[in-house]
């Protein structure tokens, strides 16, 4: 299994999405540039573990539980 910055990406927009969240709040709530966050989201880049814990947190979860969402998308169905 290899790891795939599309798929964090996809995640997190999906998240912020479901909490009716734009880009330039989530990235003002996270500290982090909003070009950034766009670059994280379309899997252009690949976010390091304090921006992701940044973010998670913005988005009001743990890092662990994001990490998980990423492990079940890469793993695929059981």
């Amino acid at each position: 299994m290899d790891y795939d910055c599309r798929i964090t990406g996809r995640i997190l927009r999906g998240l912020r999405e479901k909490q009716g969240l734009t880009q330039e709040v989530l990235s003002g709530l996270a500290a982090v540039s909003r070009s950034h966050l766009a670059e994280i989201e379309s899997g252009a880049t690949s976010a390091n573990v304090r921006t992701l814990w940044k973010i998670s947190q913005a988005l009001g979860l743990k890092l662990s539980e994001l990490i998980r969402m990423v492990e079940r998308e890469t793993e695929g169905p059981d």
